[in-house]
């Protein structure tokens, strides 16, 4: 039962510590859509996207209304649309006629974002799901609320090396089209190692194969909050520490469990899971960085840093699946540069450089997210790093991702805007050391040997 102190304390998370609701994700399942006619396509998607979520926004401002916890974002993820749209889209034209549908019923909904312009290429392409990653620039320039994803690689499959070195050149052209504001469309664009099918945070999102026809997840964020536990105890030993940030939370996570809990019910759609997912805000006081400096650390990037990563996202696991049976998506900590000031800030003085990102990545959450790096970046770099990040996802089996940002027209140290929670990033430097001969190889990197338990 809940008590009037867990209510006061809870109250006060909200109030004084940033703690919301980053988003309701409704999963919506297309592939009863699919046609081989593509204004077929078009409309069925259209109808079942606008039947199944015409009450999303509404019920997700009644919840917030009435238990007085900000629900930050209202989104929706749909299966993967090379799934979908491989009997009609026979050209970039055809899958970016679908991407104008997607965007149009969203706007319609009214949800801030729809992820799930999504391919799944960890073993290789065919040619729809080429056509689909070839299209990208030209779907994430003439959308807003689209969001795109592409899994190369996996630890059961390997990392098909043909989709990493074209997804160099697709990011490249898509900053390009997007120049005019700082390259904004690659932020809506993620590549992904062992992406899991029930992440309701964009710009990753997809609804995978393995879930219901319809389906609510949350995701709750709480940097505010865990850092505010954390000054409670600031001279303790690891065991208090790593206690203090369980049992926090645990807390976090329940205030998720009642929101997806109540939508389920008035929406009368499936609870899925909770992704508790530290993910910071550009606003002070939201960030993991700042959580790290209360750990100890002068800055982020500071020896010591991965230990503290790793400490923090193993803690906000076990506290959050004692709070919740379905804990699933991402879950732990995210630390995207420009969404968080204190990573920008850490970025600025040089405590924190892209090497030091890439070893936090064998701990956290995800991996590079919303970097910043100079628009003249070649293609190739940009899919070796690709490719270093989805090597530490195989390996490791756990989740990695890349959302660079070669922002055109500006050098290291400029500083790159893209508004909203994307926050603002300091353009970083990267190895200027070539690797093409290595990318244009060609091929699949194979699984590694714990890869083969059945």
């Amino acid at each position: 039962m809940i008590n009037m102190k867990e209510v006061i304390e809870t109250n006060s998370m909200i109030q004084e510590m940033n703690l919301d609701v980053r988003t309701i994700t409704l999963g919506i399942n297309l592939l009863d859509c699919v046609s081989d006619r593509i204004e077929v396509l078009k409309q069925n998607i259209y109808q079942k996207i606008k039947n199944k979520a015409k009450d999303l926004v509404r019920v997700g401002n009644e919840i917030e209304k009435e238990y007085g916890i900000p629900i930050v974002n209202k989104r929706i993820s749909v299966t993967p649309i090379s799934l979908v749209a491989a009997s009609a889209c026979k050209s970039i034209e055809d899958y970016v006629e679908v991407a104008k549908i997607l965007d149009k019923v969203a706007k319609e909904v009214q949800v801030n974002f729809i992820g799930g312009f999504s391919a799944i290429v960890s073993k290789g392409m065919t040619s729809s799901e080429e056509l689909l990653i070839r299209s990208l620039p030209e779907v994430l320039k003439q959308t807003d609320c689209v969001c795109s994803s592409v899994n190369v690689g996996s630890s059961k499959t390997g990392i098909d090396m043909d989709a990493v070195l074209l997804l160099g050149e697709i990011i490249q052209k898509t900053a390009y089209l997007t120049k005019d504001h700082d390259s904004i469309g690659c932020a809506k664009l993620v590549v992904f190692c062992n992406a899991p099918d029930d992440n309701p945070f964009m710009a990753g999102a997809f609804h995978g194969i393995s879930e219901p026809d319809v389906v609510i997840h949350v995701g709750v964020s709480g940097p505010g909050v865990v850092k505010r536990a954390l000054e409670e105890v600031k001279d303790a030993d690891f065991e208090v520490l790593c206690e203090t940030i369980k049992k926090t939370a645990f807390k976090i996570t329940r205030v998720g469990q009642l929101v997806a809990k109540e939508a389920s019910k008035r929406l009368h759609i499936p609870f899925g899971i909770i992704d508790l997912s530290l993910a910071p805000t550009p606003m002070v006081g939201d960030s993991i960085a700042e959580i790290f400096e209360t750990m100890g650390l002068e800055k982020a990037g500071a020896p010591g840093t991965t230990a503290a990563l790793a400490l923090l996202n193993d803690q906000v696991k076990k506290g959050g699946v004692m709070a919740s049976s379905y804990v699933g998506g991402l879950s732990g900590a995210f630390i995207p540069v420009s969404e968080d000031q204190g990573m920008i800030d850490a970025v600025t003085c040089g405590a924190l450089t892209i090497e030091k990102l890439e070893a936090m990545t064998c701990v956290c959450s995800v991996g590079l997210d919303m970097v910043a790096i100079p628009g003249d970046t070649k293609p190739s770099t940009i899919s070796g790093m690709i490719a270093d990040e989805m090597a530490i996802g195989m390996i490791n089996q756990k989740t990695t991702a890349v959302r660079l940002i070669p922002v055109i027209g500006k050098k290291v140290g400029d500083v790159a805007s893209f508004g909203g929670l994307l926050g603002h990033a300091p353009v970083l430097p990267v190895n200027s050391f070539s690797c093409d001969a290595f990318i244009k190889r060609g091929g699949r990197i194979p699984a590694p040997i714990h890869s083969f338990k059945n």
